[in-house]
């Protein structure tokens, strides 16, 4: 086969593997001469931003070999006194062993055609060659052990790959038990092939005929992986011992946590929130990717216009009282109030926290996780904190009336208090609060804002495009925001950069409702309507969640779809 050939075969696999758009397609095949072999490798991974694993499955496919994921594999001695160690260090070979005749090794550059008739030479037997990363070899010869036990080739191969369709018939009955190899290897792959994608869950949803695993990555679902039954149970059993949940209850939901450090070697820092669920099809899970790596960003990162940015920062640093933030889960409340934190954290002030589960950990800042099992729940937790003196306190959500009682009784004996509600915006809030069973009058006492929100996809700033509105994207400008000019939409395609979706990241718009005003105070203390609060806060300078989307649809930073997707338009005039 032709060097030009295989080049184009390579793309278009990454084509059929919806890596790469038509035009992406056709800009790399008016210059295949320019583009060969690693530097082709070297552009789809730099400018393409195509993933490691996914041009490894593109180029095993063009080369009509198998892929080989030696991220979790460790050779035998067996294997080298076949092939020497010294051999494989210099030519990123890794020895398999041997597989129905054949001496099965692997490796990372398919273009070395010389390299597999040395090996051939050497061994003087016939050889299988497969495909596996260079970086992953590499970690396999340097972790090697004598004591290592052994992985069936064959069965690693189809049981595992987040892009690779995986059949029940090649799988015995022995990998299909929890601790067997090929699990534990899936397991592993689906973790990281979400983390690398920037994935913030996992959904794995059992149907009829088989299970699907989706990554949500910037709001959005992308369906990875199809498994047949008998092969999620097994990956869902493998989940649940590295959660430590019970792997024989099914009848009933249950939460845990995956410190995924201690299972690679790669040095990914993540934790891993589980919820799994009994369905009508079988038993499924969420996990939550928490990035221990990352840090937390500072509030003028996270999306509050100018307006909402300096009332907010008033009053966060207020003696005492209670903010709350509201909306769906995955809105970016707990992000904020960590940002909110961290700006107001200081040596004179003691802040406690009580969450579930600790998603970052916060320099100077005592942090408490939450054990329903030994008893350790928020209200627990808050008269807890209580009797340790503290100035500020976070409570990861109130859930019921007795975490909010002593909510409120904190906020209003002297200490700041940070929580979290699940309502739609924040005039609701208020009626949330009082169908618990607070007191209106303990509301308007304790409550300094609340401060609703939701994410939105940003739009690539290197493809956008731009547009004047007319009809009704026009009229929602106007009534909103009383503005009428060109706004900008993602670009059919998209870009490499943004990996042809048009879109990249995500921005927060905030609904920030200051509970400050005599007029504001009489109408929750009157127990006014839901529709009555909101008005009398829009008529006091308050942006709707809507007026703010629209706001970041006038200064370019989403779409007027992704704006209207997010969050519904007023309704009536504000």
């Amino acid at each position: 086969m032709a060097l030009a050939r295989i080049q184009t075969a390579i793309i278009s696999e990454l084509k059929q593997l919806n890596r790469l758009s038509l035009a992406q397609v056709e800009a790399l095949k008016q210059s295949p001469d320019e583009l060969s072999g690693e530097a082709l490798e070297e552009t789809l991974l730099r400018d393409y931003k195509i993933s490691p694993f996914s041009l490894l499955l593109a180029k095993a496919r063009a080369f009509r070999l198998k892929p080989f994921n030696a991220a979790n594999f460790i050779p035998g001695d067996k294997a080298f006194a076949q092939l020497d160690k010294e051999f494989c260090a210099q030519n990123n070979v890794l020895p398999i062993g041997t597989v129905g005749g054949y001496f099965v090794v692997a490796l990372s550059n398919p273009f070395n055609l010389s390299l597999t008739s040395i090996i051939q030479e050497k061994l003087r037997a016939k050889v299988c060659v497969v495909l596996s990363q260079q970086s992953y070899i590499e970690l396999a010869l340097r972790d090697k052990t004598s004591n290592a036990a052994p992985v069936g080739f064959k069965d690693v191969v189809e049981a595992f790959g987040s892009d690779l369709e995986v059949s029940e018939e090649s799988l015995s009955k022995e990998e299909l038990e929890e601790e067997s190899a090929p699990i534990v290897i899936l397991a592993n792959r689906v973790i990281e092939d979400a983390y690398y994608s920037g994935a913030s869950d996992i959904h794995i949803e059992p149907d009829e005929n088989q299970t699907r695993i989706r990554i949500r990555i910037d709001g959005v679902c992308h369906e990875k992986l199809k498994l047949p039954h008998k092969v999620a149970t097994a990956l869902l059993a493998r989940l649940k011992i590295m959660s430590n949940l019970d792997i024989a209850e099914k009848r009933l939901p249950q939460d845990g946590r995956i410190p995924f450090k201690q299972y690679n070697k790669k040095g990914i820092d993540i934790d891993l929130r589980v919820a799994t669920s009994p369905l009508n099809h079988g038993e499924g899970a969420v996990l939550r990717i928490l990035d221990k790596q990352k840090s937390t960003l500072p509030l003028s990162s996270l999306g509050f216009s100018d307006e909402n940015l300096g009332r907010y920062r008033e009053l966060i640093r207020k003696p005492y009282g209670m903010i709350l933030h509201c909306g769906p889960t995955g809105s970016g409340k707990s992000m904020t109030l960590y940002s909110a934190l961290n700006e107001i954290n200081s040596p004179e002030l003691v802040i406690r926290t009580a969450e579930d589960p600790i998603e970052y950990t916060l320099p100077g800042i005592c942090q408490m996780q939450m054990q329903k099992k030994i008893g350790i729940t928020f209200s627990a937790a808050l008269r807890t904190f209580l009797r340790q003196d503290p100035d500020i306190i976070l409570v990861g959500e109130i859930r019921d009336l007795e975490t909010a009682q002593i909510a409120v009784e904190a906020a209003l004996t002297g200490h700041l208090l940070f929580s979290t509600l699940h309502t739609n915006d924040a005039p609701s809030t208020i009626a949330r609060l009082t169908d618990m069973g607070i007191e209106p009058f303990m509301i308007s006492a304790s409550l300094i804002c609340v401060c609703a929100q939701r994410l939105m996809r940003r739009l690539c700033k290197n493809c956008k495009e731009s547009f004047l509105p007319e009809g009704e994207e026009a009229r929602l400008l106007e009534e909103a925001i009383h503005w009428h000019g060109p706004i900008y939409r993602a670009a059919i395609g998209g870009c490499p950069s943004c990996g042809g979706s048009g879109y990249k990241g995500r921005i927060g718009i905030h609904e920030l409702m200051a509970v400050s005003s005599e007029t504001l105070i009489r109408a929750i203390n009157a127990k006014a309507e839901t529709v009555e609060i909101k008005k009398i806060a829009t008529g006091e300078g308050m942006k709707t969640l809507h007026q703010d989307s629209m706001l970041k649809v006038k200064a370019g930073i989403t779409s007027m779809e992704e704006a209207i997707a997010t969050v519904a338009a007023d309704e009536g005039h504000i």
